[in-house]
């Protein structure tokens, strides 16, 4: 297991540098063996020395590209596969461990999904366009997102655009379209700070 400040969602990939030993023994292990960890975020603490509270929801990854450094540091790219449950977290050396979950997505895409995620996208325009009015956006960059409502809802959480107490509530929703949902709210309320600064609020 490898607890982050950041949340990994099914379908996209986080780029990690692995320094701290315990991280560096678990991506030997992992590369060893079937290359699979489980990435949940911090709920409290730091990501560096133990000690930190973390959410029961994560995801499993897979290493996809792996380059060490001389000195046993790593340059790792992990994709996500599936949500898990943390059922019961184990002993904490040589590196962290626990015994999951996988958890099913729940309900998956409906006639409605469609024009929900029409609703996201609409919503993700917007926030592009205030936030490269801001200069916190590059101009004119919108991202290829997939025709899949179930990947897109993933894809745009991976983006940057929440924070991570708000992924990891993206990250729990069960079902597509209440997933789809609570991302258009979580857009607005993002939007609606974004008008507020660009009015000089």
């Amino acid at each position: 297991m490898f607890p982050l400040g950041s949340v990994l969602f099914p379908g996209t990939m986080v780029p990690l540098h692995v320094f701290e030993p315990r991280y560096r023994a678990l991506t030997g292990y992992c590369l060893e063996h079937d290359k699979r960890l489980g990435i949940v975020l911090i709920e409290r603490g730091s990501e560096v020395g133990g000690g930190d509270a973390r959410f029961g929801v994560g995801t499993e990854g897979v290493i996809a590209h792996a380059q060490a450094l001389p000195d046993g540091r790593w340059f790792i790219a992990v994709v996500g596969q599936r949500r898990i449950r943390v059922d019961r977290w184990l002993a904490e050396e040589p590196f962290p461990r626990a015994e999951v979950t996988p958890l099913d997505d729940g309900d998956g895409a409906t006639a409605g999904s469609a024009a929900a995620r029409r609703e996201v996208v609409e919503r993700l325009g917007r926030y592009v366009e205030l936030a490269a009015g801001l200069g916190e956006w590059p101009p004119g960059f919108v991202p290829d997102l997939s025709d899949d409502p179930a990947l897109l809802a993933w894809q745009v959480g991976a983006l940057g655009v929440l924070g991570p107490a708000d992924s990891q509530r993206l990250l729990e929703a069960d079902g597509v379209d209440d997933r789809l949902s609570l991302l258009t709210q979580l857009l607005d309320d993002q939007i609606a700070v974004l008008a507020l600064r660009a009015g000089g609020g």
